[in-house]
């Protein structure tokens, strides 16, 4: 921890104290190590959960594990004030609102928390909560850069935190039944698996949002945190029709459509066939058609290279054709395999396909189908389910807080797709191939992508240099 950002107890109390509900103007923060580690929960103990990040995603996540009996919500810590009193409210028998998540960390009735906040936010909350000793449910994508998923990953190994990353498609049935396809060998050797996420915002995208003040009830200052400051729109917060949609166009704080749906989608290849970490990541895109407000790629076409496989990433936002999926006929008329609609009826596709030499899988987050070559695959039979049901991904990582087992999207599973990720942005913002070594975990023959791989933090913020060497 930076000396910079150490209280002794007795400091820390008296901030929090003058702080109340408003939050402080400097980082202050105070490890598990300085206030004494908490014992985890029992087996006939309740698991007392705070959240950090109190949007819809974090309220959802909350309330899949509050519904269990095992479970009671302690802590609310929110920057905005309506969505802090709102989630409150829910849980007010036994929860305390903080306007400043690290007051809520320090606390001994929060074992565990949900950490869904905006993206730029994740490295520092889930290094902080490791620290303080509390379990982690992060939502994806788990960072936004290559050194802050390095940081998270060790802090969280460094300080036995259990960790689920929460990218929660990889609890479905379909993706055992691909897994288990892919791993069974019916396909054959697979050379390359192509991943793909496409919408059509049209040209005009999110448009020109008005800058204006923020509201009165959010810190906004707090709320920007690490990530550079800019001027306020409504569309940044995710606010209004489409809003849900609108603020991933913004890198510094969401990272553009590959940071927010490539988790998702990645993880069904990584899952299958463990690559590991790519050795060479090429990018190419950009902002060829839309003309807004916002400055997230609507291109993005990736390649990364690994030992014997190649895997790639399709991302569109200017068309959402959703290549050979096969049409599917019912009482609906045709539609497309890989069809997705959100709440605001924004459509999109998107899939993954596994190119075996016996035959090609299709698959998205519900389905899948398989394309023989010829009769390379006569008399393949489906195998045998092997991979457990999920009991739901919140629900595992609770079962593991219990356990101490490692839940299966896990920090160091989800780091290597992490970085895949990473390496796609920053490959094609220095517009070159990217090469990693895995052994080190460090970009290799490139010094301006290798220091680009760190973020810039917003003064008085500090990057968690500590865990950037093992």
């Amino acid at each position: 921890m930076s000396k910079s950002n150490e209280l002794t107890r007795r400091n820390f109390m008296r901030k929090a104290t003058a702080v109340g509900a408003v939050g402080v103007a400097v980082p202050y923060f105070v490890p598990a190590s300085a206030l004494g580690k908490d014992e985890k929960p029992g087996a006939n103990d309740r698991i007392h959960l705070g959240l950090i990040g109190a949007g819809g995603m974090g309220r959802s996540n909350l309330s899949n594990c509050a519904k269990y009996p095992d479970v009671e919500v302690t802590g609310i810590a929110e920057v905005w004030k309506s969505r802090r009193d709102e989630a409150v409210a829910k849980y007010k028998r036994s929860a305390k609102p903080y306007a400043d998540y690290r007051e809520m960390l320090q606390q001994k009735d929060v074992d565990a928390v949900i950490i869904a906040t905006p993206q730029h936010w994740h490295c520092l909350n889930a290094v902080d909560a490791a620290e303080a000793g509390k379990d982690i449910y992060l939502q994806k994508p788990m960072t936004l850069h290559v050194a802050e998923s390095l940081a998270v990953t060790r802090a969280v190994e460094k300080h036995e935190i259990i960790c689920q990353v929460g990218t929660q498609i990889h609890a479905g049935e379909n993706y055992r039944r691909v897994v288990e396809m892919v791993r069974s060998g019916n396909l054959g050797k697979i050379s390359v698996a192509r991943t793909f996420f496409r919408m059509n915002q049209g040209p005009e995208g999110i448009g020109h949002p008005r800058i204006c003040d923020p509201p009165k009830e959010i810190d906004w200052d707090c709320w920007v945190g690490p990530a550079p400051m800019r001027p306020f729109t409504e569309t940044i917060l995710g606010n209004g029709p489409g809003g849900g949609w609108k603020k991933m166009s913004y890198m510094d704080y969401r990272g553009g459509w590959t940071s927010g749906m490539a988790p998702h989608i990645l993880d069904l290849p990584y899952w299958a066939l463990d690559p590991g970490f790519p050795s060479v990541t090429f990018a190419s895109g950009g902002k060829h058609v839309l003309r807004d407000a916002g400055d997230a790629p609507d291109t993005h076409e990736v390649t990364w290279q690994y030992p014997n496989l190649t895997i790639t990433w399709m991302m569109s936002l200017v068309s959402r054709f959703g290549f050979h999926f096969q049409e599917q006929r019912g009482d609906d008329g045709a539609r497309w395999r890989g069809e997705r609609s959100d709440p605001n009826n924004i459509t999109w596709w998107l899939g993954t396909y596994f190119h075996g030499v016996n035959g090609t899988l299709i698959a998205d987050y519900t389905k899948h189908d398989v394309v023989p070559e010829g009769d390379r695959m006569k008399g393949a039979k489906t195998p045998e389910k092997s991979i457990p049901p999920s009991p739901g991904h919140e629900r595992e990582w609770l079962d593991c807080v219990r356990s101490r087992k490692q839940p299966s999207c896990n920090a160091s599973y989800h780091h290597k797709i992490d970085v895949a990720i990473g390496l796609a942005n920053l490959s094609l913002k220095v517009g070159r191939s990217i090469r990693f070594d895995s052994a080190t975990w460090k970009i290799v023959g490139d010094n301006e992508a290798a220091k680009l791989a760190k973020p810039e933090y917003r003064h008085p913020w500090k990057f968690p240099e500590q865990y950037l060497e093992s």
